[in-house]
Protein backbone atom coordinates (compact mmCIF):
# COMPACT_ATOMS: atom_id res chain seq x y z
CA UNK A 1 0.00 0.00 0.00
CA UNK A 2 2.86 2.34 0.30
CA UNK A 3 4.38 2.04 -3.01
CA UNK A 4 0.86 2.06 -4.70
CA UNK A 5 0.78 5.80 -2.19
CA UNK A 6 4.16 6.73 -3.06
CA UNK A 7 2.96 6.73 -6.70
CA UNK A 8 0.06 8.59 -6.50
CA UNK A 9 2.06 10.89 -4.83
CA UNK A 10 4.43 11.48 -7.24
CA UNK A 11 1.62 11.52 -10.00
CA UNK A 12 0.26 13.86 -7.99
CA UNK A 13 2.59 16.26 -8.20
CA UNK A 14 3.74 15.81 -11.76
CA UNK A 15 0.14 17.03 -12.80
CA UNK A 16 -0.21 19.55 -10.39
CA UNK A 17 3.40 21.07 -11.55
CA UNK A 18 1.95 20.60 -14.93
CA UNK A 19 -1.34 22.22 -14.27
CA UNK A 20 0.71 25.58 -12.64
CA UNK A 21 3.07 25.75 -15.19
CA UNK A 22 -0.09 25.60 -18.01
CA UNK A 23 -1.56 28.80 -16.02
CA UNK A 24 1.21 30.83 -15.35
CA UNK A 25 1.32 30.40 -19.19
CA UNK A 26 -1.96 31.08 -19.43
CA UNK A 27 -1.85 34.56 -17.57
CA UNK A 28 1.48 35.31 -19.23
CA UNK A 29 -0.44 34.75 -22.77
CA UNK A 30 -3.28 37.02 -21.39
CA UNK A 31 -0.73 39.60 -19.86
CA UNK A 32 0.96 40.16 -22.95
CA UNK A 33 -2.01 39.86 -25.41
CA UNK A 34 -5.13 41.92 -23.49
CA UNK A 35 -2.82 44.37 -21.26
CA UNK A 36 0.66 45.06 -23.28
CA UNK A 37 -1.79 44.77 -26.86
CA UNK A 38 0.81 42.76 -28.76
CA UNK A 39 0.15 40.52 -31.53
CA UNK A 40 1.72 37.20 -30.31
CA UNK A 41 3.41 36.03 -26.90
CA UNK A 42 7.26 35.59 -26.88
CA UNK A 43 9.02 32.82 -25.36
CA UNK A 44 12.83 33.20 -24.89
CA UNK A 45 12.89 33.64 -29.35
CA UNK A 46 10.08 31.33 -30.10
CA UNK A 47 5.75 31.52 -30.22
CA UNK A 48 3.33 29.55 -31.15
CA UNK A 49 -0.34 29.85 -33.39
CA UNK A 50 -3.00 27.85 -33.84
CA UNK A 51 -3.85 27.32 -37.29
CA UNK A 52 -7.28 28.13 -38.09
CA UNK A 53 -7.71 27.01 -42.24
CA UNK A 54 -7.17 24.75 -44.40
CA UNK A 55 -4.33 26.39 -46.53
CA UNK A 56 -1.54 24.24 -45.57
CA UNK A 57 -3.53 21.20 -46.02
CA UNK A 58 -1.65 18.20 -45.72
CA UNK A 59 0.99 19.62 -44.19
CA UNK A 60 -0.44 21.99 -41.16
CA UNK A 61 -4.20 20.92 -40.61
CA UNK A 62 -6.89 22.93 -39.03
CA UNK A 63 -6.23 22.99 -34.98
CA UNK A 64 -2.30 21.79 -35.37
CA UNK A 65 -0.31 24.10 -33.49
CA UNK A 66 2.91 25.56 -34.89
CA UNK A 67 6.26 26.49 -32.79
CA UNK A 68 7.70 29.41 -34.28
CA UNK A 69 10.76 30.46 -33.83
CA UNK A 70 11.44 33.77 -34.42
CA UNK A 71 13.71 34.96 -36.81
CA UNK A 72 14.48 36.95 -39.86
CA UNK A 73 17.00 34.05 -41.04
CA UNK A 74 15.21 32.90 -44.08
CA UNK A 75 15.59 30.37 -46.90
CA UNK A 76 13.20 29.35 -49.82
CA UNK A 77 11.14 26.37 -48.83
CA UNK A 78 10.98 27.34 -45.14
CA UNK A 79 7.29 27.51 -43.74
CA UNK A 80 6.89 30.97 -42.35
CA UNK A 81 4.64 32.63 -39.56
CA UNK A 82 4.23 36.47 -41.08
CA UNK A 83 1.33 40.03 -40.60
CA UNK A 84 -0.74 40.83 -42.86
CA UNK A 85 -2.77 43.40 -41.90
CA UNK A 86 -4.29 42.04 -38.39
CA UNK A 87 -3.78 38.13 -39.11
CA UNK A 88 -1.26 35.90 -39.06
CA UNK A 89 -1.04 33.47 -41.55
CA UNK A 90 1.58 30.99 -42.20
CA UNK A 91 2.45 29.25 -45.60
CA UNK A 92 5.49 28.40 -47.27
CA UNK A 93 8.71 30.97 -48.75
CA UNK A 94 8.52 30.16 -52.38
CA UNK A 95 10.83 32.95 -53.37
CA UNK A 96 13.50 35.58 -51.68
CA UNK A 97 14.02 38.94 -53.79
CA UNK A 98 16.06 40.97 -51.64
CA UNK A 99 13.02 42.61 -49.13
CA UNK A 100 10.42 41.40 -50.87
CA UNK A 101 8.98 37.54 -50.11
CA UNK A 102 6.65 34.92 -52.40
CA UNK A 103 4.36 33.12 -50.35
CA UNK A 104 1.97 30.29 -50.95
CA UNK A 105 -0.08 28.15 -48.95
CA UNK A 106 0.56 24.03 -49.91
CA UNK A 107 -3.14 23.85 -50.47
CA UNK A 108 -3.98 26.86 -52.47
CA UNK A 109 -3.50 26.76 -55.92
CA UNK A 110 -2.12 30.54 -56.43
CA UNK A 111 0.49 32.49 -54.41
CA UNK A 112 -0.45 35.12 -51.93
CA UNK A 113 0.44 38.77 -52.66
CA UNK A 114 4.19 39.56 -51.80
CA UNK A 115 5.15 40.32 -48.44
CA UNK A 116 7.94 42.10 -47.02
CA UNK A 117 10.66 40.69 -45.19
CA UNK A 118 9.63 43.12 -41.98
CA UNK A 119 6.43 41.54 -41.73
CA UNK A 120 7.94 38.29 -40.79
CA UNK A 121 7.41 36.48 -37.50
CA UNK A 122 9.61 33.61 -38.10
CA UNK A 123 9.64 30.43 -39.36
CA UNK A 124 8.08 26.81 -37.93
CA UNK A 125 10.56 24.45 -36.93
CA UNK A 126 7.93 22.53 -34.83
CA UNK A 127 3.85 21.10 -36.16
CA UNK A 128 2.25 19.62 -33.09
CA UNK A 129 -0.75 17.73 -34.52
CA UNK A 130 -4.15 18.61 -32.88
CA UNK A 131 -2.77 20.26 -29.66
CA UNK A 132 -4.67 23.50 -30.53
CA UNK A 133 -7.42 21.71 -29.32
CA UNK A 134 -6.04 21.38 -25.89
CA UNK A 135 -4.87 25.23 -26.11
CA UNK A 136 -8.47 26.09 -26.06
CA UNK A 137 -9.47 24.00 -23.33
CA UNK A 138 -6.25 25.12 -21.15
CA UNK A 139 -6.59 28.65 -21.99
CA UNK A 140 -10.18 28.88 -20.40
CA UNK A 141 -9.51 30.02 -16.98
CA UNK A 142 -12.61 28.05 -15.46
CA UNK A 143 -10.88 24.83 -16.59
CA UNK A 144 -7.62 25.46 -15.18
CA UNK A 145 -8.97 26.65 -11.33
CA UNK A 146 -11.58 23.65 -11.67
CA UNK A 147 -8.17 21.17 -12.47
CA UNK A 148 -5.96 23.27 -9.54
CA UNK A 149 -8.96 22.96 -7.04
CA UNK A 150 -9.21 18.87 -7.90
CA UNK A 151 -5.90 18.92 -7.47
CA UNK A 152 -5.84 20.46 -4.33
CA UNK A 153 -8.26 18.14 -2.83
CA UNK A 154 -7.35 15.28 -4.03
CA UNK A 155 -3.65 16.23 -2.49
CA UNK A 156 -5.46 16.61 1.25
CA UNK A 157 -7.15 13.25 0.32
CA UNK A 158 -3.36 11.78 -0.31
CA UNK A 159 -2.51 13.72 2.90
CA UNK A 160 -5.30 13.07 5.19
CA UNK A 161 -4.82 8.96 4.29
CA UNK A 162 -1.18 8.93 4.92
CA UNK A 163 -1.00 11.03 8.16
CA UNK A 164 -4.33 8.54 9.28
CA UNK A 165 -1.85 5.61 8.29
CA UNK A 166 0.71 7.13 10.48
CA UNK A 167 -1.38 7.96 13.44
CA UNK A 168 -3.01 4.18 13.07
CA UNK A 169 1.12 3.13 13.18
CA UNK A 170 1.49 4.54 16.04
CA UNK A 171 -1.28 3.67 17.80
CA UNK A 172 -0.14 0.02 17.38
CA UNK A 173 3.20 1.03 18.24
CA UNK A 174 2.14 2.90 21.73
CA UNK A 175 0.31 -0.28 22.56
CA UNK A 176 2.78 -2.68 21.78
CA UNK A 177 5.02 -0.62 24.17
CA UNK A 178 2.16 -1.07 26.45
CA UNK A 179 1.68 -4.72 26.23
CA UNK A 180 5.42 -5.16 26.45
CA UNK A 181 5.74 -3.28 29.89
CA UNK A 182 3.02 -4.85 31.07
CA UNK A 183 4.42 -8.09 30.47
CA UNK A 184 7.71 -7.18 31.90
CA UNK A 185 6.08 -5.93 35.03
CA UNK A 186 4.07 -8.76 35.56
CA UNK A 187 7.76 -11.37 34.51
CA UNK A 188 9.46 -8.85 37.14
CA UNK A 189 6.68 -9.40 39.95
CA UNK A 190 6.94 -13.07 39.09
CA UNK A 191 10.33 -13.37 39.65
CA UNK A 192 10.38 -11.06 42.63
CA UNK A 193 8.07 -13.56 44.12
CA UNK A 194 10.29 -16.71 42.70
CA UNK A 195 13.05 -15.53 44.84
CA UNK A 196 11.47 -15.12 47.98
Amino acid sequence: MDLINKIVKIFFNIILSLTVLIFIIVVYNFFQIEILKKDYTAFFGYTSFEVVSGSMSETIEIDDLVIVKITDDLQENDIISFKDNDEIITHRLIKIDENTLYTKGDANNSEDKTIDKSQVIGKVIKVLPRFGIWVKVFSDTKVIISIIITLLLFGFAIEKEENKDITDSKEKKSLYRFMRNRREKKNGKSEEKGES
